[in-house]
């Protein structure tokens, strides 16, 4: 699995296996495995609902290396429930804040990530990091926030995990996992729409709920092959 993910060189690749009343789910970037993944695991609900493996209405279920994960369509969103992973303030390194080149208004970190708050979105935008630095910093990756400009949204951020094999990540569920508990607290809310400020970007609602968040974005099918070697 992990040569294949190399070859498909995408922040990650995702393999189902049918068990039970699920689907055993794991996630590969093109160097390592990881425990959590929220756009693999989105793709991977939307394929089984469009080929018919699940119908409309049933809900998906995958064991992971995090636990039961589930999804559902919800209104043309597809729905994860996965889940929070709260930030502790930590004091930054110093070579995180050279790698990033910017002036953290906060820094936190969880099992996987640091999270580095900034004062504006234009900061975020703007972030061009030294990537083998950050790498040799980080245990997965970086995630870079602020409050949105625009009233659309309620905040912007971006990932970089080099030390995974992923310089940046176009949308990270797992990191909204982190993001959504943080930005409830300062925000005073629940329920936030996000955008994830990469060179792709993407839209994702988010709605934390005790323990759990649940994490909505959109899927769409852009090409299929097989595979014809097990590399």
């Amino acid at each position: 699995m992990q040569n294949i993910a190399r070859e498909m060189n995408l922040a990650e690749t995702a393999f189902l296996f049918r068990e039970g009343e699920g689907y055993q789910l794991r996630w590969f970037t093109p160097a390592v495995e990881v425990d959590l993944c929220g756009h693999a695991t989105l793709a991977s609900a939307h394929i089984l609902w469009e080929v018919g493996y699940l119908s409309q209405e049933d809900e998906a279920k995958f064991f992971t290396r995090s636990g039961l994960l589930t999804a559902r369509q919800v209104e043309g969103w597809i729905e994860l429930n996965f889940p929070a992973e709260e930030a502790k303030d930590s004091t930054a390194p110093p070579e995180l804040i050279s790698a990033l080149g910017i002036m953290p208004v906060y820094v936190g970190k969880n099992r996987f990530d640091y999270i580095i708050e900034v004062a504006s979105e234009q900061i975020v935008r703007s972030v061009q990091p030294d990537l083998p630095l950050l790498a040799a910093t980080t245990t997965r990756g970086a995630i870079v926030t602020s409050l949105s400009s625009s009233r659309e949204y309620d905040f912007v951020s971006r990932f970089f995990a080099p030390a995974v094999g992923i310089p940046e990540d176009p949308v990270t569920g797992s990191a909204h996992c982190c993001l959504g508990p943080f930005w409830m607290k300062r925000l005073h809310k629940n329920e936030l729409v996000a955008f994830q400020a990469s060179a792709r970007g993407g839209v994702v609602k988010v709605r934390v709920q005790g323990n759990r968040v649940h994490l909505a974005g959109q899927a769409v099918t852009v090409w299929r092959g097989e595979l014809s070697s097990s590399l």
